[in-house]
C-alpha cells in the first residue's frame, strides 16, 4: 500500500463531524519535515516518558514550540521547558508551522494557530492505547496530526471509551484533523507492525499539533 498512491494528487476523505482525513497532504514536504525533526531533536532528544500511574510508554516522545507536553508523579501538563535537558522546547521549525497552518485550512479550521507540537516515534510493536486529547483547556482549538514514514492503524472511536472504533490506515503523508463534535474522540494507534520505509527505516514519526494556552 505504501506506494499505490505515490503519485497521487491529495485528497479528503470525511471522518467525522469536524473531522476528515488530509490523504497524501504532507508528502511534498516530508523531507524537510524530516530535517525539522532532526532539528529538534538534537536539542531535546526523544525519551521513553513514564506516566503518572508509573507505566512507561512504548512510544518515544519529544516537543517543540512554546509549550511541551510532559508528565510528573501528578499527571500530564504542559511547560515551557523540557524536563530532560531544563531548557526551553525547541522553538517549532517554520515548516512545520506552515504545513499545519495549511491543513486547518483544508479541513476547516483557519484560525488555528498551534503553540505545542508533539513528535512521536513508533518503533516495531509501539503503541498508543485509546485516550482522550483533554489536557488543553481550550478545546475549540482542534488537533492536527501528521504521519510520515511507515504505516499504522488509527482508531477514532466516540466520547465513550466503548463507543464503536473505525480502524483506517494512515499512511506516509496523511494528515488528520479533528475538532469541533470530534475533539473529545477516544483515538490510538495499533502496535506498529515489521516494515522498512525508504527514509525513516524502522519508525514511524507522528507530529501532533495542539493550542496549549488559553488564547480569547
Amino acid at each position: 500500500m505504501l506506494d499505490l498512491f505515490a503519485e497521487a494528487e491529495p485528497w479528503q476523505e470525511p471522518l467525522a463531524p469536524g473531522a476528515t482525513i488530509l490523504r497524501r497532504f504532507a508528502l511534498s514536504r516530508a523531507a524537510a519535515l524530516f530535517d525539522g525533526i532532526d532539528a529538534v531533536t538534537a536539542r531535546s532528544p526523544f525519551r521513553h516518558m513514564v506516566t503518572p500511574g508509573g507505566y512507561t510508554m512504548s512510544v518515544a516522545m519529544t516537543n517543540c514550540g512554546e509549550l511541551g507536553w510532559a508528565t510528573n508523579a501528578r499527571g500530564y501538563l504542559y511547560a515551557p521547558n523540557d524536563p530532560l535537558t531544563g531548557q526551553p522546547w525547541p522553538p517549532m521549525p517554520e515548516v512545520f508551522q506552515a504545513l499545519c497552518h495549511d491543513a486547518a485550512v483544508a479541513a476547516g479550521y483557519p484560525d488555528f494557530r498551534p503553540d505545542a507540537c508533539l513528535i512521536n516515534r513508533y518503533a516495531v510493536g509501539a503503541k498508543l492505547s485509546l485516550h482522550q486529547d483533554k489536557d488543553e483547556p481550550d478545546l475549540r482549538a482542534p488537533i492536527v496530526s501528521v504521519s510520515l514514514g511507515l504505516p499504522a492503524v488509527f482508531q477514532f472511536g466516540g466520547l465513550r471509551r466503548n463507543d464503536p472504533l473505525k480502524r483506517l490506515m494512515l499512511e506516509h503523508g496523511d494528515v488528520v484533523v479533528w475538532g469541533g463534535e470530534s475533539r473529545l474522540f477516544y483515538h490510538g494507534i495499533q502496535p506498529l507492525k515489521n516494515g522498512e520505509h525508504p527514509v525513516a527505516g524502522a519508525f514511524r514519526y507522528n507530529l501532533t499539533f495542539r493550542q496549549a494556552a488559553y488564547k480569547e
